[in-house]
């Protein structure tokens, strides 16, 4: 393949290969080319290349390579030189005149056809003298050619005509006149390419829009008679173009020629003919077509339908803005014609049409307020129809004769503008409000009306409307049960009353399970009354006893979609109901068969469906016995036979008779009328869709394709077929149920019911049982295989394959195998040769390559074989799926198969014509299913692995460039697979273009395929796609998507897409751009986000100034705006998405980078590079978008928005602002959080908005943004306000939402408050160390509330103990509920409960630790009322109840708890042992403890954060200080009572008299276990199973900040253990606890760069001393153990040298001298010592100086003598020698200085009669250090200092030892000398200073004090 990558045609290589390979070789050499050319100067080369070239038309090449050689061919001229253009012009031409109609000279003149009209294209009037003779040449070939060159010649025609555009006006009519035979050729491709021939022609050719227009029309319906899919796109966009042209041409056009224009009428008249008549000739007067009758063609409407489409589209959301009424009046007209509704299926079916258009328009053309315009219009057009019915019904003297026609047209105009008007307002949701509460419309008096229409189709479809609008607004659901239940209640005797108010009361019901807020607990209970009082009173009245009935059991099926909490209350009522409407006994049954009439049949077996249906709706409720449930399941429709109800009784004994009862009903034995079921496509694999043609299903045009599938009536559904729909779930994907027609559901639900049944019959039909069983069953399925109906075949070899892999038996297998081999080898006709290559598929597929392996070889042979039969592509597309499906089920057992399959691909993808689209189709999947198959392979280098590669790469290229969707939606997924196994190898340059080009495709397969590939593509390389698809928007000079890029692109499709799969995948794929860019590219993301949110308010300014346009410009310049403006504004949902993305920015940039939220860094990292982008710089923008998102109209983006500003506050919260130092950022924008804040606290706001604005108030507030407590009262005074609402109670006023509701909301207020509360204390507790509370602090808001908030919590707890007690205990719980919840609703309320029961514990945990525990009884007087005894026993309930809540929470928290409940509960707990009170309770129960510590451990084992550990050490540490003051306390009282029993003292503590800790009852024990867990966690080398590990790494970890701290917490606890032991048991624990001191100090004891003192070194120390010091070593039987413990942990303290020697001077001053005195450890330490003073480290030094002076000052001086002597004279030594090297660095100087006090205070603890001596060593040392005054002035300032401080210091000491000073100056006159100097020029240098700073007065008196006290 590489050969083929040159300018030139490598045609050595070419003769060199096989013939086979040699077009693969010319199409890769055209590929590179078609690349190359651009950028490549071909001037030299241009004459061989042109011959090259056309040598290549004449080569016979196929399609694909037909289309890249004109395509190149036209470039090269286009970019070389044109003088030869003519004479290839001219040979093309030759040869598409050439006589030879041969199939072998045929691709050659195709190229040639080509080759026109690609010159024509590329270069249009250059040629223009030269084509009035092409296009003759081509239309006279057009009569002769066959099917394929008609194509060709066709759109090489449109290519000359887009190329030439109105130069070509002369030919126009030829062309005209000659394609438009061609619209109805027999060939469907032919059809599609006039189609969009002619479509191009409209462009210029004025006539087709004037004086043809209604031939063109007509013309068009012809075409659209037996089309496929691909002519009804092709042609609606032409008919819907042509149209809006006539109405509003072009403008180019209209300045040329006078042109008279269609008026909208005429144009909608033309289409409506279409949609009424078909392609037969025009309307007639009205009475003659009725005579005329015959149905109109679904074909032809269909396409008609989608022209509609078209043609708003192309007019564009401004005019249908502008024209709605009158379009929806049209609309609705069509579908009141008695010609659409001649059948009630063919009424179905138009209806769906006409909902089509609606949706397809008005649905994505429209913004918001546009749709709420149209939904007035719905909402008058309703009005208007329902007052010409009222008109007719109350007519009651028969005047309007033709009224009933009349009313039965109007039921299906209800439907279409109901269906329209429910799905506008659910596409809407919150912001459709206006419409609901502007009173003038009155929408909801409007479709309440339609209630009572005589239709039962009109009445289902206002009550569906009446849901929709329930569920876009819930506080809207309550209100409208009520009045349907009160207007049901007061028209009891209207049929249509009863049956129309309780379709809308079930309706709702259904709809509550979309409302998140649910309805009022009693709304059920009311439900069951009404429906029970409808079936006893059904019998009273013959009129009413069919709607009685009917709505009885209706209300009582939709109360079952409430789920059990509501049903268990009623069930006993419906199980009597429901009994009664049965026959109690066979016997009862047989009478009953032998009377009555056909009116109470139909009554008895309404009531018995109904009751079905409704039972059917509490398996799932109750979760019944299973089979049951499955039995029953939907055989309910009202006229299915008796015989179906014989099942209620007998059905567990009697599966044989129902069996034969299922089979009688779909063999249609017993009623042949029904003919079809619409479950064969789904039982059908997804994958066979290709030979289904149920691809359909996955194209915007689904709902009205549907009516034109064969075998499924899936297009025919409506409510009125079964009225039990309205309050089901919507199946997912359709926007309004439609359950079939009954004659297709009994069907489906026999054979759903069979294939259920069918397993649990006695064994002997189990597994398809005995032989003959299978054998009838094999006959059955074979014999389909050969059946001309591809669907049957399709089943049957779906059947095949399944029942291969049921039996599973490998004879059976190779049977059957066998059976369709020797079928295909002698079978010559398409149907046996398509189905039983199915069959060989289905069988590899549900066998698996395993078991089929054996048939491999022959099934691909064979396969192999028949794809290559050119006569019939239908085999070719059989054979290739089957293929596909053996190649995807075979796996890495195919590989060997993989080069001929792939070279026969290819063959295929470049001769097949494409004409051909499911051959096309099944290539791609043969492709894909190939490049799974060799998998990660293809990253390989080796020569085979390259060719199969580049030969997947051909056939992606080959794919992609075909002009089917489906084709290149495969080729997309093709490349998505080889993009994952080898993302080197495809070209993302070349594909992402493509898949943006994709992305406003009209297809939603190859927008779905695109979007998917983006997705895949955005993980690995967001970067690289945005850039490609941003230089294709820049290439193509679009400047609104250049500036927004893909993205921009994504967010706009999110407004126009409704797929569900889409729109999820183009949220990943933002999601992932997100991630990865967003921090990169901060402004462009966030104008993005800012642009969508900000729509709501920005749009409508312009749209209303374009409404005060005239006429006239509008006529001249809407055609031209419409395309380059974005369609709608963006709508809610896009909105809440771009909040969300929002909130992902903000924590992007938090994981980020520091600087993003700290604004002085951020400036100044502006200043240094402007291209940085932080995210403080946008916090203004921040503000504005959260503000505008929870300031909408729809929920959704409020919450987002309130979600986004909570967000905001805690990341900058503490963002100081560098101009005004002590102020943060966020404190300028309070009024702006005040105002996003207030509306969430209105009356009507639902109560998830309130609770969710509780959390951001109680997060401003508790942020301490605001200090002036007055700013602060704006936000304050709201959850005052929601405060009082809590206190209001449960049975507070009207209720709209579920009581839960309610919950939710009065939790979220007390978890508020309770928030701000612990942020009030925590302040306080930071003021109290300042001695006195500002007077504006936090808690002044807060203490007014908390005598009623103490209260509130404590209840709300009580509530959460309660609700969290197991199941087993639910008849303990209160009866009627409690402080907070019913209950009804105990389910939903705990999930509240648990989201904010936490920071309630730790607030009411602080409040009664501040106020005492008495705090939470009664008021003072009964507190001082009651006994000390009652007292502590009501303050140990209440300690219970608290440590009950908190083990209960930690025992076991759920891994997906918030880490702030742990962190909650701990503090809580942290801060009630604080309290007194609850430390002795603790302390006295020491199980109790023990039991907390425990918990405390396991939380540690499953919860890793820090902050987590660290709180559990502060609850350890709290434990093990209440129980050591408890010790402390008993040993006191003992002490005071007898002295004398010292012995029974020191017993006291665990261990007792011999030392022993059970485990589980002590609580030292416990502590250790858990303490020692925390240091293993964090220094693993403390363990010695971890060490001697062969794994183990000997380095020394650094610990984290976070690790280090809890490691000093353990210490510190650790080393408070001993104290709670007696001495025995100080014995036991003391070794461990040592160790592990000894051990930390070693690990962590490293000398770090800035010399600090890490927190573990210092908890060490602190520890040893803490140990060294019990009292317990005063006892004489541990005595000897004691000191031998403490000698061998000093003997062990090898450390780094400062915190040993540390350790060292902690243990000689802290222990006795007897117990270190022992001469080896005396000499050890003073090694340590003398080393530390030869240190090179001068820091080492000065520590070791400061801790030796430490030493020397030892009390006793037995024990600092031995030191004296060793080191006093090494220090001397190394003093005496920085005379010659003096320091250079402070901490140098420092050492010296350090040595010089140590000297200092063995002279001041020397005798009188040594002082001589000692100040003979001192004075020398310290006079050397001063310098003479010439060096002092060119010394450095560190030498300078020394001089200073010796000179300060012998100033000092002189006046100290006066005597001996002068004896020492005396003896050396040399030094006397030094130091007079020395002092002299100190002065002088002072009086310098003085005069030139004259001294203040106030200075004289300290100076005459130092005189003093000199001497």
């Amino acid at each position: 393949m590489e050969l083929a990558h040159s300018l030139l045609l490598n045609e050595e290589a070419l003769a060199q290969i096989t013939e086979a390979k040699r077009p693969v070789f010319i199409f890769e050499w055209l590929r590179f080319l078609d690349k190359v050319l651009v950028a490549t100067d071909v001037k030299e080369k241009q004459k061989k290349l042109v011959e090259q070239l056309t040598g290549l038309i004449s080569s016979s090449p196929g399609p694909p390579t037909r289309k890249l050689l004109a395509k190149n061919l036209a470039a090269l001229y286009s970019i070389g030189d044109t003088f030869t253009v003519f004479q290839t012009l001219d040979k093309c031409n030759d040869i598409i005149k050439n006589k030879d109609d041969t199939a072998a000279y045929l691709p050659t003149k195709l190229a040639a056809v080509a080759c026109v009209g690609a010159f024509y294209e590329k270069m249009g009037r250059m040629l223009g003298s030269s084509f009035p003779e092409t296009v003759n040449n081509l239309l006279k070939s057009l009569k002769s050619a066959e099917s394929q060159g008609r194509s060709e010649i066709l759109m090489s025609l449109q290519k000359v005509l887009n190329g030439l555009g109105g130069a070509a006006a002369s030919c126009h009519r030829d062309i005209y006149k000659n394609a438009r035979s061609l619209l109805t050729d027999r060939s469907m491709a032919v059809r599609c390419a006039v189609a969009k021939c002619l479509l191009e022609l409209q462009n210029e050719a004025v006539f087709m829009w004037t004086a043809e227009l209604e031939n063109v029309a007509t013309l068009c319906f012809k075409a659209l008679e037996n089309s496929n899919y691909a002519v009804r796109v092709a042609v609606s966009k032409l008919l819907g173009t042509v149209m809006a042209t006539a109405l509003i041409p072009k403008q180019a056009t209209v300045m040329r020629q006078n042109v008279k224009r269609a008026t909208l009428e005429e144009v909608l008249e033309l289409m409506a003919t279409g949609f009424l008549r078909g392609g037969s000739g025009f309307l007639k007067s009205g009475g003659e077509m009725l005579k005329v009758g015959g149905s109109v063609n679904r074909e032809v409407r269909v396409g008609v339908t989608q022209a509609y489409v078209v043609f708003v589209t192309t007019l564009g959301g401004q005019w249908l803005e502008r024209n709605f009424a009158t379009f929806l009046s049209h609309v609705l007209d069509l579908v009141s014609h008695p010609r659409a509704t001649q059948t009630h299926v063919e009424a179905v079916y138009s209806r769906r049409c006409v909902s089509f258009i609606l949706r397809a328009t008005v649905g994505s053309l429209l913004g918001e307020k546009a749709q709420i315009a149209a939904a007035k219009d719905i909402c008058q057009a309703i009005g208007k129809q329902m007052k010409a019915v009222e008109a007719v019904v109350n007519d009651t003297n028969g005047e309007n004769k033709s009224g009933a026609a009349d009313v039965a047209a109007s039921q299906h105009v209800m439907v279409c503008a109901l269906q329209e008007l429910g799905s506008l307002v659910q596409s809407l949701n919150a912001t459709a409000s206006p419409l609901i509460q502007e009173p003038s419309l009155g929408l909801l008096e409007t479709v309440t009306s339609v209630l009572l229409h005589p239709s039962m189709a009109a009445r289902l479809a206002a009550a569906w409307c009446l849901r929709c609008v329930a569920v876009a607004l819930p506080f809207q659901l309550t209100p409208f049960l009520d009045r349907c239940a009160e207007r049901l209640n007061n028209l009891k005797t209207s049929p249509e009353a009863v049956s129309g108010y309780s379709f809308a009361m079930a309706a709702l019901l259904g709809g509550v399970h979309q409302c998140p807020l649910g309805i009022p607990h009693a709304k059920g209970k009311m439900v069951v009354s009404i429906a029970e009082d409808l079936l006893r009173t059904a019998a009273q009245n013959s009129r009413l006893s069919l709607q009685r009935t009917q709505a009885g059991w209706l209300l009582l099926g939709a109360l079952m979609t409430l789920g059990p909490s509501v049903v268990r209350y009623h069930l006993p009522k419906m199980l009597l109901l429901w009994r009664n409407v049965f026959p109690r006994s066979l016997k009862e049954l047989e009478a009953e068969k032998a009377r009555g009439d056909s009116f109470t049949w139909q009554v008895t077996l309404e009531g018995r469906a109904g009751a079905l249906c409704g039972k059917n709706q509490k398996e799932l409720c109750a979760n019944f016995n299973i089979t049951n449930n499955i039995l029953i399941q939907r055989l309910c429709n009202s006229s299915l036979s008796i015989k179906k109800f014989n099942v209620q009784f007998c059905f567990l004994g009697s599966f044989n008779a129902l069996l034969r009862e299922l089979v009688a009903e779909f063999t249609l034995t017993d009623n042949s009328a029904n003919t079809t079921t619409s479950l064969l496509r789904s039982l059908c694999h997804y994958d066979d869709s290709v030979l289904l043609g149920s691809w359909l299903q996955e194209t915007d045009h689904k709902s009205i394709e549907d009516q034109l599938q064969p075998n499924s009536a899936s297009g025919s559904g409506a409510l009125e077929h079964d009225p039990s729909s309205i309050y089901l779930r919507i199946p997912a994907g359709e926007a309004v149920p439609g359950p079939l027609p009954l004659g297709v559901s009994v069907i489906d639900a026999s054979v759903a019911l069979f294939g259920v049944v069918f397993p649990h019959v006695s064994y002997k039909h189990s597994t398809l049982g005995p032989e003959e069983v299978r054998k009838s069953a094999l006959t059955l399925v074979m014999g389909a295989l050969d059946n001309p109906n591809p669907i049957l075949r399709c089943a049957a070899g779906e059947a095949l394959g399944r029942m291969a892999q049921v039996v599973g038996e490998a004879t059976f297998i190779a049977r059957m195998a066998q059976f369709s081999f020797d079928k295909l080898k002698s079978a010559r006709d398409v149907v046996s040769r398509t189905g039983h290559s199915l069959a060989l598929g289905c069988l590899h597929r549900y066998v698996g390559g395993i078991g089929s392996g054996q048939h491999l070889k022959t099934s691909v042979s064979i396969l192999l074989a028949l794809a290559q039969d050119g006569t019939s592509p239908e085999v070719q597309t059989w054979s290739l799926h089957s293929l596909a499906l053996i190649v995807d089920s075979s796996g890495p057992m195919y590989r060997g198969y993989v080069e001929p399959t792939l070279s026969l691909v290819l063959t295929l993808l470049l001769t097949v014509p494409p004409s051909h689209t499911e051959v096309h189709q099944c290539l791609g999947r043969c492709l894909g299913a190939i490049i799974t198959t060799v998998g990660p392979e293809l990253q390989g280098n080796g020569a085979t692995i390259s060719t199969i590669r580049s030969s997947c790469l051909v056939g992606c290229a080959i794919t992609q460039d075909h002009s089917d969707s489906l084709v290149q939606a495969a080729a997309i997924s093709c490349l998505q697979q080889l993009h994952m196994f080898a993302p080197r190898h495809v070209n993302l340059s070349s594909l992402v273009p493509s898949l943006c080009v994709h992305l406003c495709s009209s297809h939603l397969l190859l927008r779905r395929a695109a979007v998917a590939c983006l997705r895949q593509l955005a993980q690995r390389e967001a970067a690289e796609v945005c850039e490609y698809a941003m230089s294709l928007a820049k290439n193509a000079g679009d400047k609104e998507n250049s500036e927004t890029g893909l993205e921009g692109v994504l967010f706009g499709m999110l407004d126009r897409e409704t797929d569900r799969k889409l729109c999820s995948d183009i949220h990943d794929t933002l999601g992932h751009m997100l991630s990865s860019l967003a921090v990169e590219k901060l402004s462009h993301w966030l104008m993005l986000c800012k642009d969508v949110l900000a729509a709501s308010s920005g749009k409508d300014e312009e749209s209303e100034k374009k409404d005060e346009m005239d006429d006239d410009t509008m006529f001249t310049t809407l055609g031209e705006e419409d395309k380059s403006k974005p369609s709608v504004a963006p709508r809610w949902a896009t909105r809440v998405f771009a909040a969300d993305c929002l909130c992902r920015i903000i924590m992007l940039c938090e994981n980020a980078n520091k600087a993003h939220f700290d604004l002085a860094m951020a400036r100044s990292a502006k200043l240094r590079n402007p291209k940085n982008d932080l995210l403080v710089l946008h916090l203004s923008d921040l503000i504005r978008m959260a503000f505008m998102a929870a300031t909408d109209h729809s929920n959704q983006l409020r919450m987002a928005g309130l979600q986004a500003l909570e967000d905001i506050i805690k990341k900058f919260a503490s963002v100081s602002e560098p101009e005004f130092p002590g102020h943060v950022i966020l404190e300028q924008y309070q009024a702006n959080v005040g105002a996003a804040l207030r509306p969430a606290f209105s009356q009507d706001t639902p109560s998830d908005i309130t609770a969710k604005a509780c959390q951001v108030c109680s997060t401003w507030i508790g942020s301490e943004v605001v200090s002036d407590l007055n700013d602060l009262r704006r936000v304050h005074n709201l959850l005052v306000s929601s405060l009082d609402k809590v206190q209001a109670g449960k049975g507070s006023s009207s209720q709209l939402y579920q009581e839960s509701a309610t919950t939710m909301e009065k939790l979220a207020v007390l978890k508020a408050w309770a928030e701000v509360n612990i942020q009030a204390q925590l302040c306080k507790q930071q003021c109290r160390s300042k001695d006195e509370l500002p007077p504006d602090s936090l808690i002044t808001l807060v203490q007014p509330e908390l005598p009623i908030l103490s209260r509130l919590w404590l209840a709300a707890l009580k509530d959460y103990a309660l609700l969290t007690l197991p199941a087993e205990f639910a008849s303990q719980l209160p009866p009627d509920g409690g402080a907070f919840y019913t209950p009804e609703t105990i389910d939903t309320a705990r999930l509240h409960y648990r989201n904010s029961w936490a920071p309630i514990l730790h607030a009411v945990a602080l409040w009664l630790n501040s106020a005492g525990f008495n705090a939470s009884e009664s008021p003072e007087e009964a507190a001082a009322a009651m006994p000390n005894s009652q007292k502590r026993s009501s303050n140990k309930i209440c300690l219970c109840f608290f440590s009950g809540v908190s083990i209960q929470f930690l025992c076991s928290p759920r891994p997906e708890e918030p880490v702030e409940h742990v962190t909650s509960c701990l503090q809580a707990l942290h801060t009630l042992l604080d309290s007194p009170c609850a430390r002795i309770h603790i302390a006295e129960d020491q199980l109790l403890g023990v039991e907390l510590l425990s918990v405390m451990h396991r939380l540690l084992l499953t919860w890793d954060p820090p902050s987590v550990q660290l709180l559990v050490t502060g609850v350890v540490q709290q434990i093990v200080r209440a129980a050591q003051d408890y010790l402390q306390e008993k040993r006191n009282t003992l002490n005071e009572d007898d002295i004398k029993e010292k012995e029974t003292c020191l017993v006291l503590g665990e261990g007792g008299e011999n030392g022993g800790l059970v485990p589980g009852k002590s609580l030292v024990f416990a502590a250790m276990e858990l303490l020692m867990f925390i240091l293993v966690r964090h220094m693993p080398h403390l363990s010695p199973k971890m060490s001697d590990s062969p794994s183990h790494v000997s380095a020394k970890p650094q610990l984290s900040e976070e690790s280090a701290r809890l490691v000093a917490a353990t210490v510190t606890i650790l080393s408070d253990l001993p104290s709670l032991c007696s001495p025995a048991g100080c014995m036991t624990i003391l070794p461990t606890i040592l160790f592990l001191i000894t051990r930390v100090l070693k690990e962590t004891a490293v000398k770090s760069v800035d010399n600090q003192v890490s927190p573990p070194v210092s908890a060490t120390l602190q520890a040893i001393k803490t140990i060294v010091t019990l009292p317990m070593a005063k006892t004489e039987e541990t005595h000897k153990q004691w000191t031998s413990l403490i000698r061998s942990t000093l003997a062990s303290s090898v450390l780094d040298e400062v915190s040993m020697l540390t350790a060292i001077a902690l243990f000689l001053w802290s222990a006795s001298t007897e117990i270190i005195g022992v001469q080896s450890l005396q000499n050890g330490c003073i090694n340590r010592f003398k080393n530390a003073l030869n240190s090179c480290d001068p820091w080492v030094q000065a520590k070791c100086y400061q801790l030796l002076l430490s030493v020397f000052q030892h009390t006793n001086r037995a024990l600092s003598t031995p030191y004296i002597h060793s080191l006093a004279p090494i220090m001397v030594e190394k003093l005496k020698a920085v005379e010659g090297n003096r320091p250079n660095s402070n901490t140098e100087l420092l050492a010296v200085q350090e040595g010089i006090k140590v000297l200092e205070t063995l002279v001041a603890l020397g005798e009188e009669q040594n002082r001589v001596q000692l100040l003979a060593l001192l004075v020398p040392i310290l006079i050397s250090y001063l310098l003479n005054e010439n060096a002092f002035a060119s010394a450095s300032t560190i030498s300078k200092d020394l001089h200073e401080f010796a000179l300060q210091n012998l100033m000092h000491i002189g006046p100290l030892y006066p005597h001996a000073f002068k004896t020492v100056m005396g003896a050396a006159p040399e030094l006397k000398i030094r130091l007079e100097t020395a002092v002299r020029a100190s002065q002088a240098n002072k009086a310098k200073a003085a005069a030139r700073q004259p001294p203040p007065t106030i200075h004289s008196v300290p100076t005459i004090k130092l005189k003093t006290s000199f001497f």
